[in-house]
């Protein structure tokens, strides 16, 4: 169980479902921190947001670091973040995250992977149809890895600053 923590400066919690939402499916990264043998790994991956099982989906080879940790540890805690610049003489920087704690499952299923890839070529490429026909083959199915991140907690936080009239 995961003690829990309030936001020391609530004027920052991004509260708005569609504002939440909105970072969710315009970023392309995330950054997720796992943890094996009480040794961290940080890593960035592109993914693609399923709205309607609460997960989050990225694909990668299927043997190495990112597999060796979470298979070792599938809880994980990642962020996305909009990065909307650094404010001069401000002293400031605005940005939206949204962190999340969740448990990573490799897929198997070759369905669920290829519904997984085609969110995340419908999110990234300009001509979704074109890839899909290259890349959501058998045999691509069978050679990559795809993880499932399920969502247990989820917010958000802001600091939008406002210009002066």
């Amino acid at each position: 169980m995961t003690e829990k923590y309030h936001l020391k400066r609530i004027d920052k919690a991004m509260t708005d479902e569609n504002e939440i939402s909105r970072v969710l499916n315009e970023q392309r990264f995330m950054t997720i921190a796992m943890c094996k043998d009480n040794e961290a790994y940080l890593v960035t991956v592109n993914h693609a947001f399923d709205k309607s099982t609460n997960s989050f989906y990225f694909h990668c080879a299927q043997e190495g670091k990112k597999i060796d940790f979470i298979k070792a540890n599938p809880l994980v805690w990642g962020q996305i973040l909009e990065d909307m610049g650094y404010s001069q003489g401000d002293c400031d920087h605005a940005y939206r995250t949204v962190q999340f704690r969740g448990r990573a499952e490799l897929i198997s299923d070759i369905e669920e992977k290829r519904q997984a890839l085609e969110l995340m070529i419908e999110r990234l490429e300009e001509e979704p149809e074109k890839c899909k026909k290259e890349f959501i083959t058998r045999s691509e199915l069978e050679k990559v890895a795809i993880c499932r991140i399920d969502i247990m907690e989820l917010s958000g936080k802001e600091n939008i600053i406002k210009e002066e009239d």
